[in-house]
C-alpha cells in the first residue's frame, strides 16, 4: 500500500495546503467514513458536518474553510472539487495488475511487433502483423486481429476484442468486453424494401411484399485518435468502405453502440446506452447523455448538448441544446411538458363548456380516428 504526504498530494494537484504537510494517507474516503489514514473528500460546505462523523485527520476542503475548527490537522484547498478529484484519483489508483513482458500463456503471431515495456497478460491472442506500442498494457483474454495498430501507453482490459486493421492512438483506455471493429449492420433487398417505401411516404404502405435481405460486407475498419476511452461492452462497427472514426480525446461510456461509417469529432462525451446509427457525423465537444439516439445519415454539429433520452432524427446545428423525443430545443421541450401537464384540466374545461353549449337532447359526436 502506497502512502502519500499531504504536501505531495497538494503539489501534484497544484493546490494550496495548510497544517501538517508531512501527514501521510493511503487512500481517500467520504467524510463520514474516512479513517485516520484516509483523506476525507469534503469539497463543499455541505459536507462539513459529516467530517465530525468520521475520523479523518486531513481533508480536501473548499477554499476558505476553517479546517482547524473542523478538527483537522491538515487540509488541501480545492477551488474546483471535481477537478481535484480527477488528479487525486489518478494519483491513488494503482491500476490493474498485469505483469511486464509477454505471459507464457499468450499467443503472439511471430510477425507482430510488441513495443518495449509492454505488458501482455495470459490468454491474449495477437494476430498477424499487429503493432503494439511501447508500454501498452493488455489484460487477459483480449484478442487483437490481424493488421491492428495499438498506440503507446494503451490500457486494454479483460475480454476486449480489437478487429482487423483497427488503428488506435496513444494512451487509449478500453474497458472489459468492448468490441471495436465488428462488421457493420448493413443489408439490402433486391426490390425496394418496406423501409425505403415508408421513408418516401412517411408511413403509407400500398402493398406488403415478401422480401429477403442481402448482406453488404464491411471493407473499412475503425480509426481512433489519441486519449480516447471506450467503456465496458461498448461496440464500434467497422465502416463499409471508409473507416468509422472516433476523434482525439473523446470518451464513450458503457453499452454505447457506434454504427458503421460514423464519424465522431474530438473531445466529445457519449454516455451510457447511446446509439448512433450508421453514417451519421457527430461534431467535436458534443455531449450525448444516457440513452440518446441518433438517426442514420444526419449531422450533429459541434458543441451540441443533448439531455438524457433525446432522439435526434434531423440535423442538429452547432451549439444547440436539445431534449425530448423527437429532439427540440430544451426550452421548447420544457414548454411542451408544461402544456402536456395542463391537458387534463383543459379537457375538463372543454367538456364543461360543451355541456353548457350543447342542447340537452343532442348526441355527442363520435370519437375521431
Amino acid at each position: 500500500m502506497t502512502h502519500h504526504s499531504i504536501g505531495e498530494i497538494a503539489a501534484a494537484l497544484g493546490a494550496e495546503a495548510a497544517g501538517d504537510l508531512s501527514l501521510t494517507v493511503s487512500g481517500a474516503a467520504e467524510p463520514h467514513l474516512a479513517g485516520p489514514a484516509q483523506l476525507a473528500l469534503a469539497m463543499d460546505p455541505r459536507y462539513a458536518a459529516k467530517l465530525g462523523e468520521g475520523a479523518a485527520l486531513a481533508a480536501v476542503v473548499w477554499p476558505g474553510a476553517d479546517w482547524q475548527a473542523l478538527g483537522l490537522k491538515a487540509a488541501i484547498f480545492a477551488p474546483r472539487g471535481r477537478l481535484a478529484m480527477a488528479g487525486l484519483t489518478q494519483m491513488l489508483d494503482p491500476g490493474p495488475e498485469i505483469a511486464p513482458g509477454v505471459h507464457p500463456m499468450a499467443i503472439v503471431d511471430p510477425s507482430a511487433q510488441i513495443g518495449a515495456g509492454a505488458h501482455i497478460g495470459p490468454f491474449v491472442v495477437i494476430g498477424r502483423g499487429v503493432v503494439v506500442g511501447e508500454n501498452a498494457r493488455i489484460a487477459s483474454h483480449v484478442s487483437i486481429a490481424e493488421g491492428a495498430q495499438i498506440g503507446p501507453d494503451a490500457l486494454i482490459l479483460q475480454g476486449a476484442r480489437i478487429g482487423a486493421r483497427v488503428r488506435i492512438g496513444a494512451r487509449f483506455i478500453c474497458q472489459p468486453g468492448a468490441v471495436i471493429g465488428a462488421d457493420g449492420f448493413s443489408f439490402v433487398t433486391p426490390e425496394k424494401s418496406g423501409v425505403e417505401e415508408i421513408r418516401e411516404t412517411l408511413g403509407q404502405r400500398d402493398v406488403l411484399n415478401a422480401q429477403s435481405w442481402t448482406r453488404i460486407h464491411s471493407l473499412g475498419s475503425v480509426a481512433i485518435g489519441d486519449d480516447v476511452e471506450i467503456g465496458a461492452n461498448t461496440t464500434i462497427d467497422r465502416g463499409t468502405i471508409r473507416d468509422t472514426s472516433v476523434g482525439r480525446g473523446t470518451k464513450l461510456d458503457n453499452l454505447v453502440h457506434v454504427g458503421h461509417n460514423v464519424q465522431i469529432g474530438e473531445d466529445s462525451l457519449i454516455c451510457g446506452q447511446v446509439g448512433i446509427a450508421g453514417s451519421s457525423k457527430i461534431g467535436s465537444r458534443v455531449v450525448l447523455a444516457g440513452q440518446c439516439g441518433v438517426s442514420d445519415n444526419i449531422f450533429v454539429g459541434d458543441d451540441v448538448i443533448c439531455g438524457g433520452g433525446t432522439k435526434i432524427f434531423t440535423n442538429a446545428p452547432a451549439g444547440r441544446v436539445l431534449l425530448g423525443y423527437p429532439a427540440v430545443k430544451m426550452e421548447s421541450h420544457i414548454e411542451i411538458q408544461k402544456y402536456l401537464r395542463r391537458l387534463p384540466r383543459l379537457a375538463a374545461r372543454v367538456a364543461a363548456l360543451e355541456a353548457q353549449l350543447m342542447p340537452s337532447d343532442a348526441a355527442p359526436d363520435g370519437d375521431a380516428d
